[in-house]
């Protein structure tokens, strides 16, 4: 009976350990020693007590060990996925990818609609003269010419004296005729006269000389010269192929070369006249596309010869002269380039033109 007053009595002063533990340890060691808190029998002359209240509080028991752990709870259900939260920021643009392979080319479109009919062109200048045809065969023999007209009758002679009537004789021989003098200047016509005797006939004059060997010198003079002019053309001919190779283009009698290097206008104007020509002063659409394919085949500016450092806004070639032919570029002239006047030309490789300065450095092409 006195057990479980005890076991209170212990839970109630240490309030800190758990209940179960601490009943095991209590319990343990109360059955093992049963007769150390409690005594059997009442010590002689002792008092009775009090239902155990007024005994003593026995000494503290060893730490138990600790108990096994219970077995593992499971696992919870997942509760409910949660509220999306706010998008967040973009992010840096990440490196471009490496350039993909050329897809395979696509099939050719249909020709377009012919396009409308350019305006014709101004007419090109005269090309150089041919070489003469060889030489033609003598044509036929011309017919008799009409006659002349009848000469003036001559004066007429003196009647002569009668001679003496002499004796028939025999006749005697003809005289030799006399020659024949210089034809005197016409006189005046007088009437006419009354009709003289019939003259001896003169004796014929000897037949001049045939004028055929002068008419055959000259024709041989002539083939000679066409032999020399002939030689004179193809001598030019391989010249002027000469000058065109490798930088050179020829618009019927113009030449225009390249001279192979980069200078401001004056110099490069100079370079030229020092050359015996001078800037490439394209005058018609043909011209100007000679000069377009040497500036593009060397993919550069090249200067022209026009300015208007005279005049502002009024472009002539070096010789005063209007231009008779121009090719600008979409809003040009403008004179417009920081404040520096753009008083000189120049040509683009798609041989359009522009104003600039004449400071500016540009590909140099003659013209001869």
């Amino acid at each position: 009976m006195l057990l479980l007053p005890l076991s209170v009595l212990l839970l109630l002063t240490q309030p800190w350990r758990s209940l179960g533990a601490e009943m095991t340890i209590h319990s343990q060691k109360t059955l093992a020693n049963g007769c150390t808190l409690v005594v059997c029998s009442p010590p002689e002359n002792g008092l009775p007590g009090r239902d155990g209240k007024d005994g003593r509080e026995g000494p503290r028991g060893e730490k138990g060990d600790p108990g096994s752990p219970g077995p593992a709870g499971r696992a919870g259900r997942p509760g409910p996925a949660g509220p999306a939260g706010p998008k967040g920021d973009s992010g840096s643009a990440g490196e471009p990818g490496p350039k993909g392979d050329a897809g395979p080319p696509g099939t050719p479109g249909k020709p377009g609609p012919a396009g409308r009919e350019g305006p014709s062109g101004r007419q090109g200048s005269t090309g150089p003269p041919g070489t003469p045809g060889p030489k033609g065969e003598p044509g036929p023999k011309g017919g008799v010419g009409a006659p002349g007209m009848q000469g003036s009758p001559g004066l007429k002679g003196e009647r002569g004296a009668p001679g003496e009537i002499g004796a028939p004789g025999r006749a005697g021989a003809a005289g030799p005729a006399g020659a024949i003098g210089p034809q005197g200047p016409s006189g005046a016509r007088g009437p006419p006269g009354l009709k003289g005797d019939r003259g001896s006939p003169g004796e014929k004059g000897a037949k001049g000389e045939s004028g055929l060997a002068e008419v055959n010198a000259l024709r041989q003079r002539v083939t000679i010269l066409e032999g020399h002019l002939r030689r004179f053309q193809n001598a030019f001919s391989q010249y002027k192929k000469v000058v065109l190779f490798p930088d050179g283009q020829a618009v019927g009698e113009k030449i225009f070369k390249m001279a192979g290097v980069v200078k401001s206008y004056s110099d490069a104007q100079q370079l030229c006249t020092e050359a015996k020509g001078q800037l490439a002063s394209p005058r018609s659409a043909a011209e100007n596309e000679a000069v377009t394919q040497l500036a593009r085949a060397h993919k550069e500016n090249a200067y022209l010869s026009m300015n208007d450092i005279s005049t502002e806004g009024r472009f002539t070639y070096p010789t005063g002269e209007i231009l008779v032919y121009s090719n600008w570029a979409s809003g040009e002239p403008n004179n417009s380039n920081d404040g520096q006047p753009e008083h000189c030309v120049e040509i683009y490789p798609e041989g359009k033109w522009n104003d600039i300065p004449c400071s500016e450095q540009r590909l140099v092409i003659c013209e001869f």
